[in-house]
């Protein structure tokens, strides 16, 4: 955890789970496929070799990639609008 990029993807990926843990309650009217929290992780791990490797712009393009898939796809702010 040296750079700036770890923290971050490792924060999205934390988040990630968090939603998905959430949504798989018996109780959770929205449930989620796991294969549609497949590219968000794996955007995590490509954006954090981009920023180790300094391919900066890179990197920061693939996170706000990440960002805009999970509003797009997962939709975290629909499920804390319905409760």
């Amino acid at each position: 955890m040296q750079t700036p990029y770890d923290w971050v993807t490792i924060a999205i990926f934390a988040g990630l789970i968090v939603i998905f843990l959430q949504r798989s309650q018996a109780d959770s009217t929205v449930r989620d496929s796991m294969i549609s929290y497949l590219p968000p992780a794996v955007g995590c791990a490509v954006a954090n070799y981009l920023g180790n490797e300094e391919y900066h712009v890179f990197a920061i393009l693939t996170i706000a990639l990440i960002f805009a898939y999970v509003a797009l796809v997962i939709k975290p702010y629909e499920f804390f609008k319905r409760r």
